[in-house]
């Protein structure tokens, strides 16, 4: 295992970003969700890396170990500094998996990048297509949502990193994520940068991906939990399978919006099954 540092020439400025490295067979690249860190990937890496996989995790501009640039906080700029993550390590026929936000940073990557390297998706806990409500979008969540969201990091951003991560994990009825993991899980909210966390709101309450996932025609799976009240599964994972091409559609029954801690076991068999099917590419039917 190794753990670099990689200096990102992006738009603005270098950026330096933090990764891990590990394994030497198929390359797994995993991008983590608000407002965490490559931390919560921690089962799915381990089951990967003994199945024989490459796995790379890596931290987002303003969270963990990378760099935290003023006023630098965006999905372009998210997917550019995926996009010089993968040249730099010189990875092909990769299987990017995203967790939460990180779906909207790979979708953003395969348009923006033209899906370059990339053979497999996974997009679990999605937040596209859009999460805010909408005339298209009668499930997503009210505008006050992200207003209070943001208020509440203002006022305390502890006490909301205590809160949200209850939240992440509300409706497991088996309880299968202790209270140690999820103090471990906070101190990742905790240790974020407060201005990366009140962008990356205005993000999702601004997003929409619609019109960009017809663009996407690689093999895709996506992981939603029926429980998730994040993240609900009705304005996010089910209208994500319908408008994909190529898509199988895993919908895990009463899980969590963190269903990567309470669903570990479930989530890494998939993600196996994914990465070793075969990097087909269907492309878009022909216009007269």
């Amino acid at each position: 295992m190794s753990k670099l540092d990689v200096e990102v020439d992006t738009l603005d400025r270098h950026v330096e970003l933090f990764y891990e490295d590990a394994g030497y067979g198929f390359p797994v690249v995993l991008s983590h969700g608000w407002p965490f860190d490559h931390g919560t990937w921690e089962e799915q890496r381990a089951a990967l890396l003994d199945k024989g996989c490459r796995v790379i995790t890596y931290d987002r501009r303003g969270f963990g170990a990378s760099s935290r640039p003023q006023g630098s906080y965006d999905y372009n700029r998210f997917a550019d500094d995926l996009a010089v993550l993968l040249q730099h390590l010189d990875l092909r026929d990769v299987t990017l998996v995203g967790f939460s936000m990180g779906v909207g940073e790979i979708v953003r990557y395969m348009v923006r990048h033209l899906g370059q390297r990339v053979s497999r998706l996974a997009l679990v806990s999605s937040i596209v297509p859009s999460l805010r409500r909408s005339a298209d979008n009668a499930d997503g969540l009210d505008e006050l949502v992200f207003l209070r969201m943001a208020a509440d990091i203002r006022s305390d951003r502890y006490e909301f990193a205590s809160r949200f991560t209850d939240l992440l994990f509300e409706g497991d009825r088996e309880s299968t994520v202790s209270e140690a993991q999820k103090r471990w899980i906070q101190s990742q909210i905790n240790d974020a940068s407060t201005e990366a966390l009140l962008a990356c709101i205005q993000l999702f309450q601004e997003a929409d991906f619609t019109s960009e996932l017809q663009n996407i025609h690689v093999p895709t799976l996506v992981v939603h939990g029926t429980g998730d009240r994040i993240a609900p599964i009705a304005a996010t994972g089910a209208r994500l399978a319908q408008m994909l091409p190529v898509c199988v559609y895993e919908a895990y029954q009463d899980a969590p919006h963190g269903l990567f801690a309470t669903h570990a076991e479930q989530l890494s068999a998939n993600l196996l099954e994914l990465v070793r099917t075969p990097p087909t590419v269907t492309l878009p039917a022909a216009t007269a």
